[in-house]
């Protein structure tokens, strides 16, 4: 049934909300990139299989960062991805640096900007170094905010530079009116800048901010609700207290509640089906290769990629996708080729990007 906000919308409104002309391009990029290995499935098989993984948010795997940040719905299906592929980061209390955080974002991203993940980590060290260790639940909290609004946190950045230095962005200068024109703000002190700036007057301004980014920024009420509860803050204490309200972590809709960030019951059982599976699938060609074969000679038979389990919770994948890398994940994580697998696995013929 549709929605009382779809029905107020044009077609063409709709299609610009979805973004849906986006992924018809990519789509048909694809499809001509690759024409020759689609025909032998079919072009109308191959459109279905890429729209239920932009559905399923399988569809940024291993993609240019372009095309991760061109849409909501590409920001939250990464967020989502890196989570399950890297959760048990967090559940083994692994403690990691900002560039060991990036070489993870780069094995789902191998163009992803290290500036992102630098900024990232300031919300969670502060003034500290950045070579200090950070929990997977901080980094993954504060990475979800700096990634997902990063346009609408440059301009709050530039209007907290303009309270800070005692100017009003929501200031209207009228010159033949004495009454609109505006005084600027003595210089602040070293003391003041540490204070920040005052909380109601930088609501203010983000109010404009938000009906201006309707697409990108964190529900107006849950930022008013955020600011509401101090007299002054500083930008960065602004960021963390975004990045761990329950709230706007709920409205992004990208990753469960911090209690549960390292549960994932559907995944654990794939992964422990995936582990046993592969356990026999290695005990029964080491039985096969200490047969002996023509001449004497041991058999030495092609590794072959360990069966996928079938399970109604898991996501299906477009076929028509590339080769992942899977050594590179290995190394990440123990359960790295398993994760990779149940969210990617190996295709019949492997495509590029």
């Amino acid at each position: 049934m549709l929605s009382p906000e779809r029905l107020a919308l044009t077609d063409y409104e709709y299609l610009a909300q979805r973004h849906v002309l986006t992924y018809m391009e990519d789509a048909v990029c694809q499809l001509l990139e690759n024409k020759e290995d689609i025909s032998q499935y079919g072009i109308a098989r191959f459109f279905t299989e890429y729209f239920n993984s932009v559905c399923q948010g399988t569809h940024i795997l291993f993609r240019e960062f372009s095309f991760i940040q061109a849409t909501p719905h590409n920001r939250a299906s990464f967020l989502r991805a890196f989570w399950r592929c890297f959760r048990t980061v967090g559940k083994n209390g692994d403690l990691l640096t900002m560039k060991e955080y990036h070489c993870l974002l780069q094995l789902l991203c191998p163009d992803f900007p290290l500036e992102l993940t630098q900024k990232a980590a300031r919300i969670v060290l502060m003034d500290d170094a950045m070579d200090c260790l950070m929990s997977f639940s901080d980094f993954l909290f504060a990475f979800q905010i700096q990634f997902y609004y990063s346009e609408f946190l440059e301009s709050v950045a530039a209007i907290y530079q303009d309270l800070l230095s005692g100017k009003n962005p929501n200031t209207v200068i009228v010159p033949t009116s004495s009454s609109g024109q505006h005084r600027q703000r003595p210089a602040l002190g070293e003391a003041s800048m540490l204070e920040g700036v005052e909380a109601s007057l930088f609501y203010q301004c983000l109010e404009n901010l938000c009906d201006r980014h309707k697409y990108s920024c964190p529900p107006p009420a849950l930022v008013k609700e955020v600011l509401s509860n101090v007299q002054r803050l500083t930008f960065y204490g602004f960021l963390v207290a975004l990045s761990k309200h329950h709230g706007i972590n709920q409205a992004l809709g990208a990753l469960p509640d911090k209690g549960d960030l390292m549960h994932d019951p559907a995944m654990d059982e794939e992964l422990e089906r995936l582990v046993v599976r592969s356990r026999l699938h290695r005990t029964s060609r080491q039985h096969r290769a200490q047969e002996p074969g023509t001449f004497g000679f041991h058999r030495r038979d092609k590794l072959e990629a360990p069966e996928r389990v079938p399970s109604a919770s898991a996501p299906t994948p477009s076929p028509y996708r590339w080769e992942p890398r899977e050594s590179c994940l290995v190394s990440a994580t123990p359960l790295g080729p398993y994760l990779l697998h149940e969210l990617h696995p190996r295709p019949q013929k492997g495509l590029k990007s």
